[in-house]
């Protein structure tokens, strides 16, 4: 379970930084000029965060592979037992769980803009 989940939390951080920080370029930036939602700009954010999960996750893959984890000497039969396959998704399940959890750190780095626009105010 642990040699699925590890290249999910890789997966799941890129996923969530690459989408808080285009969403958050999008809304400000682009939603500034064509007068988007936040939603909107979420969506857009998640657009391009997929599109880069997809050009990653080879890399990813490499990446990880390269670290030599142990790996479970399973037949092909024993790859169809329902056990394998529960652990195997659970695994991947948990890692792109923490991943995702992970990939909120930007938010640590933001200010909301209505705070922003307080602060210059006063």
């Amino acid at each position: 379970a642990v040699n699925n989940g590890i290249p999910f939390v890789a997966f799941g951080f890129l996923d969530n930084v690459i989408m808080i920080t285009a969403g958050e370029y999008i809304e400000f930036k682009v939603g500034a000029v064509l007068t988007i939602s936040t939603m909107a700009a979420a969506g857009l954010g998640n657009m391009v965060s997929d599109v880069a999960g997809l050009t990653f996750v080879g890399y990813i893959e490499g990446i990880t592979s390269k670290w030599q984890l142990t790996v479970a000497g399973l037949t092909a039969e024993e790859k169809k037992l329902w056990q394998t396959v529960l652990f195997t998704n659970l695994g991947r399940t948990v890692g792109v769980l923490i991943g995702c959890l992970l990939g909120l750190s930007p938010l640590l780095f933001y200010t909301h803009q209505k705070e922003q626009d307080t602060i210059t105010e006063s």
